[in-house]
């Protein structure tokens, strides 16, 4: 009698027990194993869960590995590649969905938490201008440009025409630190100033400058920094 595969019904196992008990108790193993299920149909997913976390020593590594590197990996297809970098793609936007709940922005710490999801699982720095009218209610937040504030790929006119695009009349600039430390550089506080005068020109007030790390952030402002002469409360 010829014997029944090892890993018969494994599949079904590990979806019911996910339905059950959530993912809480799974291993990193099992949690790729799950996910790449749904990309690679018939097959034991386990020893290629097992070189994912081999190349990229976790499971964040993992799901932050471009698309490029994933499938560098044995049994990676671009089909699985793409699937594994929608998971951090998809939490940012559940993230931001549900910050966008929030209509008014009257405290630093508000604006603050507002922008903390939009850089969810970024590993490149960018930057990002939230715009809001007179009774800080948001209009928008926008992606201004990628790489550090005081970069050439960040443009002041880009700023500039965003928050005038949006008819805004405060504005919270934000960018992060991928590194992982959330101190602005003396840099950052130059550039910083510099947009801030540009934005006066055109009446529109810089409330704060917002650095962000690790799901977390610093405020300029609250750091100390005055770069414009009004301030939210």
């Amino acid at each position: 009698m010829p014997k029944a595969p090892m890993h018969k019904g494994h599949r079904e196992r590990l979806k019911a027990r996910f339905l059950q008990e959530g993912l809480d108790n799974f291993t990193d193993i099992q949690v790729l194993e799950l996910l790449l299920f749904y990309a690679i149909p018939q097959k034991d997913t386990n020893p290629i869960a097992h070189s994912l976390l081999d190349r990229f020593g976790s499971l964040s590594g993992v799901l932050d590995a471009s698309l490029e590197e994933l499938k560098k990996v044995p049994g990676i297809s671009d089909h699985s590649a793409t699937l594994l970098t929608l998971v951090t793609a998809l939490s940012r936007y559940y993230q931001v969905d549900c910050s966008q709940r929030v209509e008014m922005l009257t405290t630093l710490d508000a604006c603050g938490a507002y922008l903390v999801p939009y850089f969810f699982g970024r590993t490149r720095e960018t930057v990002f201008l939230l715009c809001m009218d007179a009774k800080c209610k948001v209009l928008c937040c926008r992606e201004v440009g990628e790489g550090s504030v005081n970069s050439a790929s960040v443009s002041i006119r880009a700023i500039v025409e965003t928050a005038l695009n949006a008819r805004a009349t405060t504005v919270v600039l934000a960018h992060n630190h991928p590194s992982g430390v959330a101190v602005p550089s003396a840099e950052d506080v130059q550039t910083t100033r510099r947009v801030a005068a540009a934005l006066r020109m055109v009446e529109v007030h810089l409330a704060d400058h917002i650095v962000v790390a690790e799901g977390d952030y610093v405020s300029m402002v609250q750091s100390g920094c005055r770069f414009d002469l009004d301030l939210l409360p």
